[in-house]
């Protein structure tokens, strides 16, 4: 049976390998973190498996162009940054509440992993078949257009990140709501500028296509569902207006600015 399972997969095509890798990553750690009943570095493992991915569609790309190399620089620089900055905070706060059921829970870890599988092919999906596919050499202005909003997306990721960090360092501000800088024109200006860089990237790795494979724009829109309508946005905003819903200042603050995209309200 293995051997037939193994045989498959060397005769799939890149795509259906690089899932194994990242299916192999999550269920792998999945056992050390049921063992050890934590959940500290699933946030770095996901990061680390983009980056692991994308690496090896480089690697193993027959063409290796300048389009490909720079999609896959921005990719990594992007894991590379969320993936610290989660670590980084999971360890000064002592775990992830999200995971306060599952912790001592095998098979709802497994869901948790399981789950960051599926988030991790989906979203890199488009880059993955660019790696796979035969691309201009040189970059067209359908690059330029998707790697430009990458970089407002990464950017606005970045910056909205750092402004709350200080925020939430600063002991004033203990018990408060962040609604400066980018938190003044966006309750969550982070997952804007998250779903941003990644239709950015399917923009960019879509240059040439035809067909069905202009069925990929479904994966940043995967992505930008499950941010807005699953796991990112809507425990954020139930807690919220469970700590801030009787103030008047946080119920002026979620009336008047939009809840994801900046200035036309749009969630």
């Amino acid at each position: 049976m293995w051997s037939s399972v193994v045989a498959f997969i060397k005769g799939s095509s890149s795509v259906v390998q690089l899932a194994c890798v990242d299916f192999g990553i999550q269920w792998g750690l999945w056992t050390v973190s049921a063992a050890l009943h934590t959940e500290k570095f699933y946030d770095l493992a996901g990061s680390s498996t983009f980056a692991a991915l994308v690496y090896l569609a480089f690697d193993w790309s027959r063409q290796q162009s300048g389009p490909q190399w720079l999609q896959r620089n921005m990719v990594l620089v992007w894991a590379a940054r969320l993936g610290l900055f989660l670590f980084v905070r999971v360890l000064k706060e002592g775990g992830d509440r999200r995971f306060n059921r599952a912790r001592d829970s095998p098979a709802t870890l497994f869901a948790f992993w399981t789950m960051q599988g599926v988030w991790v092919i989906v979203t890199l999906l488009p880059t993955l078949v660019m790696m796979d596919s035969e691309t201009r050499r040189q970059p067209s202005t359908q690059h330029y257009v998707g790697w430009t909003m990458w970089a407002v997306g990464f950017v606005f990721e970045v910056i909205a990140d750092y402004q709350k960090s200080v925020f939430r360092n600063d002991p004033a501000n203990k018990g408060q709501f962040i609604d400066t800088g980018l938190w003044s024109i966006s309750r969550h200006p982070n997952y804007f500028g998250e779903i941003l860089l990644w239709f950015g990237l399917y923009v960019s790795a879509s240059v040439g296509w035809s067909g069905r494979r202009h069925l990929l724009v479904l994966c940043p829109l995967f992505n930008y569902l499950l941010i807005s309508r699953l796991s990112g946005v809507p425990p954020l905003e139930k807690a919220a207006a469970k700590r801030w819903g009787s103030d008047p200042r946080y119920r002026r603050y979620a009336s008047t600015v939009p809840e994801l995209v900046p200035f036309i309200g749009f969630t």
